[in-house]
């Protein structure tokens, strides 16, 4: 599975149609469906495409077609999605029509399209799971734990610095945790 650390924007024509696609992750999508609304007033729809991953390590998928006929917009972009094994990310489409006509199929194949194009021009990278870790230390581990957290980069931690021990807090991905267990 892949993702995407940061928000992508790109813009694809047919047929005089103008679709500006925003690829974003998951956690970036909350509002901005209709925040793109209210910047682009004159655009005829906000199509959206999603996938994520929940608390059970099950992909939710949504989409919306925003208006255009049923399966011609927000599904093509999904497939996109699911073609590219991306997850937790999100794809909006805002679409200002053109003049021309271009029917379902001319539709569908112009949002897999749009999708396709920001795609090429975005920094994909492997999913990795990120788990919390909860540890403790003396005080005199506190440089040798700093250390092992850098080489394994490890950035993201918490200290409390309690009367007899260190109590670590720690979000990374399950492998590295791992790694700094085996270590001890």
């Amino acid at each position: 599975m892949q993702t995407i650390q940061v928000a992508t924007t790109s813009t694809t024509e047919v047929n005089r149609s103008k679709f500006i696609t925003h690829l974003i992750p998951i956690e970036e999508y909350k509002g901005l469906q209709e925040k793109l609304k209210k910047e682009h007033p004159k655009a005829n729809h906000v199509v959206y495409a999603l996938r994520y991953l929940n608390n059970f390590d099950q992909i939710v998928e949504n989409s919306s077609d925003d208006g255009e006929p049923k399966g011609c917009a927000g599904v093509p972009a999904l497939n996109v999605l699911r073609g590219e094994s991306l997850i937790n990310c999100a794809v909006l489409i805002v679409r200002y029509f053109g003049g021309i006509k271009l029917g379902t199929g001319g539709m569908a194949r112009a949002y897999a399209l749009s999708v396709k194009e920001v795609l090429s021009v975005s920094s994909i990278v492997s999913y990795e799971k990120h788990v919390k870790y909860v540890f403790y230390t003396n005080y005199a581990n506190v440089d040798k734990t700093l250390y092992k957290l850098k080489q394994l980069g490890l950035t993201q931690y918490e200290r409390d610095f309690g009367a007899q021990k260190v109590k670590w807090e720690l979000t990374g991905s399950e492998e590295k945790i791992k790694i700094l267990k085996e270590e001890g």
